[in-house]
């Protein structure tokens, strides 16, 4: 079964998502089901959640056990182990593209085709789907232009979204990932890896589903002004 004529050229068995979920019993029933429908495989990597997260998410596996793998951390590692457990997984499993997808409801499952595409027409390695943040709060708003000026004067890389959860890899640009924060600041790291790996970057528009529920995640100012500091604490190390 293909994805549409669009991007009809590989078997969607052959992308993964990979999906993070931290505390998302509220959301991540809704996800998985609209996920699986489509015949996506699913990388669903349990961040050590303290509520029902788990025993839904294996309920929907025993719904769709042809698409959705588990992993699970016994503690909160943060969203960067939890990525790094999950493009692992997906491309042991045979990936050959991987989308990160979050779990709180926030992403369009038709912009896996938008993020795709590129990397299947092979104009891209790696492709980060661009948030309009002009529907945001302003904290949210501040956060994430905070996030992006550090990414740019830390790795010498500009884009326009740096802190998006929506992003697409080729099997060959996730293998040469090589991820040592473990909290949001993974999103960064993950913009200076292309950069270190000269990877063709490609940003392309997506929707974003905006909540009350997922207005509370993400990378505020606070979150940020922590990651600066966790940043500059990394750079003395070296020295």
């Amino acid at each position: 079964m293909l994805i549409n004529s669009a991007v009809g050229k590989l078997p969607q068995n052959k992308i993964f998502l990979v999906v993070p979920a931290y505390n998302e019993e509220k959301t991540v029933a809704l996800v998985l089901e609209d996920l699986c429908q489509r015949s996506f495989n699913v990388v669903l990597v349990d961040d050590g959640s303290r509520d029902g997260t788990y025993d839904i998410v294996k309920d929907m596996q025993n719904k769709y056990p042809n698409h959705i793998f588990i992993y699970r951390h016994v503690i909160n590692r943060g969203l960067g182990a939890a990525l790094k457990t999950g493009i692992a997984a997906a491309l042991k499993n045979g990936a050959e593209y991987i989308v990160t997808f979050d779990a709180d409801g926030q992403h369009d499952p038709h912009d896996i085709e938008t993020v795709c595409e590129p990397l299947i027409n092979k104009d891209a390695d790696v492709v980060i789907g661009s948030r309009n943040f002009s529907d945001m709060p302003l904290s949210r708003n501040w956060g994430n232009y905070l996030m992006n000026t550090l990414t740019m004067i830390f790795y010498g890389i500009y884009v326009n979204d740096s802190q998006s959860g929506l992003r697409a890899f080729n099997a060959n640009s996730a293998r040469l990932l090589k991820l040592n924060y473990h909290g949001y600041g993974v999103s960064s790291e993950i913009i200076s890896e292309i950069k270190k790996n000269n990877l063709n970057l490609k940003e392309v528009p997506i929707k974003t589903i905006y909540t009350s529920y997922t207005l509370e995640k993400g990378t505020n100012t606070s979150v940020g002004l922590k990651i600066l500091f966790k940043m500059i604490i990394d750079i003395f190390k070296k020295f």
